[in-house]
């Protein structure tokens, strides 16, 4: 991408949309019971992706097996990553669930040797050790964990492992299109869990309306859209390295927002977990070197 300002101003766009949804996130909590807050959430907005993938005709697929493979990813990617974020902000603040969310390109690299046999490079490891010094820096501080924080820690467990699944499958399926029937299907799930294991509870009012709105239209499908617009148009590796910052955000909009205390330990762990995913996924500079005319 040429344009370098136009590059910075969205990756800062499409971080703070995905830090800032936990702070958001969690004021839906007084209006709405979770796991029905996150379930409208994405079911809204996997319907409106899915009328968006039909009338612009993209891709879709034709055998059993891969609307199965879309299922499963639905289930982990959304309904397990998403299902325990909203759990976990039962508990904890804003920011350590964004943190230990965000911890799942660290967990990508450790699932990735273990069961698909990936050879990662040795700073990748390193970074994948810095992280984890910075969950037990950042968590350590605690005399007592919340269930929130397991919540939290099993939200990027379910994300590394969809992470690798879509890597497995998602290679002979439309990006757009498994994005967009994921969301659904992971939305649908999560409601059906909400009727069985929780005491559903949904206040109507102007608030609880414009914050379904703001976590399904801006911080869903306008974050994707501009996110997968960078993968494009980008180095893919560098972009993705970016991602530190969207914890980086989550800490930020929970101090803002709710007025959430930012301890020492949470600043230094924060930025050795930030520093360990930005080191996982930083390209090599022959990766670079193959992808003429994408240099930003």
């Amino acid at each position: 991408m040429n344009h370098k300002f136009l590059f910075a101003f969205l990756v800062i766009v499409t971080t703070s949309l995905m830090g800032s949804s936990f702070a958001v996130g969690k004021i839906g909590l007084e209006h709405v019971s979770p796991l029905l807050l996150v379930g409208i959430r994405f079911t809204i907005a996997g319907i409106l992706m899915a009328i968006f993938v039909k009338l612009f005709r993209r891709k879709h697929p034709r055998q059993r097996s891969e609307w199965l493979h879309i299922l499963i990813i639905g289930f982990f990617q959304t309904a397990g990553v998403m299902g325990c974020i909203f759990l976990s902000l039962r508990t904890i603040t804003a920011g350590e669930s964004a943190i230990l969310t965000f911890t799942n390109p660290l967990l990508v690299v450790i699932f990735g040797t273990v069961a698909l046999g990936i050879r990662y490079r040795i700073v990748q490891w390193g970074g994948v050790l810095l992280g984890f010094f910075g969950v037990f820096i950042t968590m350590g501080s605690q005399v007592n964990l919340e269930v929130g924080t397991l919540f939290g820690f099993g939200s990027a467990v379910s994300w590394a492992i969809g992470t690798l699944l879509i890597k497995h499958w998602g290679i002979r399926l439309d990006t757009w299109v498994l994005t967009a029937y994921q969301m659904l299907f992971g939305g649908l799930i999560l409601l059906m869990a909400s009727s069985l294991l929780e005491t559903q509870r949904l206040a109507i009012n102007p608030e609880s309306l414009f914050i379904i709105f703001w976590l399904a239209i801006p911080a869903s499908i306008i974050q994707f859209a501009i996110w997968f617009f960078l993968l494009q148009n980008g180095n893919p590796g560098k972009v993705s390295a970016f991602l530190f910052l969207a914890p980086f955000f989550g800490v930020i909009s929970g101090w803002l927002i709710l007025g959430e205390q930012v301890g020492v330990s949470l600043i230094i762990g924060g930025a050795l977990i930030f520093t360990g995913i930005f080191l996982v996924n930083w390209p090599e500079k022959r990766q670079e070197a193959a992808i003429p005319g994408k240099a930003i």
